[in-house]
């Protein structure tokens, strides 16, 4: 499996336009987004200036860009392609190959991360402690394991033609509805009552809970980790059924 992982990074990092959708994009959007705003006026309901908002939603975004976007279409391809028919005949199992995917594109996720907490500190005077910058990091890295297992899903759910739109109505929904380009607080109730079951809502929230340097509501921790089974498993099983298949 650790084979597996290494080449599935190498082969991520070769990939510039995947590089630039995952790493670069985040940043100029969190520049776009908070370019003109203070850093002294707090968004309401949130207890966070808007840079500082923004920062964890962009992280967070630029992480399931990542996760989602590189896992679902790489893994249709290779199933078109007969490299997963050709992974079938080693001794690899199918919890080894969601694994492995899962991790592989979870490290590529980091530098996006980093880059937005980067761009948001020298460009937009964003300042937190030192605990918080590491804990940060290592919430909305090991959140995005959520996004990569459900990437791994959709690659075996769709058709090489047809993973690309469920994949970004997918990308999409998630990131606007769970408020990652924008404050769930701005949406009427019912759908603030609906973005608060949603994952990425939940994700975010993990990062806006250290920003306010509080503990993470139980109801956010209890959806990843449903989230993540729910996912995990599926994708486990698609890959089972996918192999009876051939």
């Amino acid at each position: 499996m650790n084979s597996l992982i290494k080449l599935e990074l190498t082969r991520a990092l070769r990939n510039r336009k995947f590089l630039f959708f995952s790493v670069i994009y985040p940043s100029v959007l969190f520049l776009i987004i908070a370019g003109n705003s203070d850093s002294t006026t707090k968004l309401p309901g949130t207890g966070l200036t808007l840079p500082t908002y923004m920062m964890v939603s962009m992280a967070s975004f630029g992480a399931l860009t990542a996760v989602l976007m590189g896992n679902s279409e790489r893994i249709a391809k290779e199933r078109e392609s007969g490299w997963v028919r050709q992974l079938r005949l080693t001794t690899l199992p199918g919890r080894g190959f969601v694994l492995a995917k899962t991790a592989s594109a979870a490290v590529v996720s980091l530098p996006s991360i980093v880059i937005v907490f980067a761009v948001a500190a020298t460009v937009k005077d964003v300042r937190l402690d030192a605990w918080q910058w590491l804990a940060l990091t290592g919430a909305i890295w090991a959140g995005s394991l959520v996004f990569a297992a459900l990437g791994v899903a959709i690659g075996y759910l769709a058709s090489g033609d047809a993973v690309r739109p469920i994949t970004m109505i997918t990308y999409f929904g998630l990131s606007m509805l769970g408020g990652l380009w924008m404050p769930t607080t701005t949406f009427p109730t019912w759908l603030q009552a609906i973005a608060k079951w949603l994952p990425t809502h939940a994700y975010a929230a993990l990062g806006q809970a250290i920003e306010q340097s509080r503990a993470p509501h139980v109801q956010d921790l209890v959806v990843l980790v449903v989230s993540f089974a729910l996912f995990a498993g599926g994708a486990a099983w698609l890959y089972r059924k996918d192999t009876l298949k051939a």
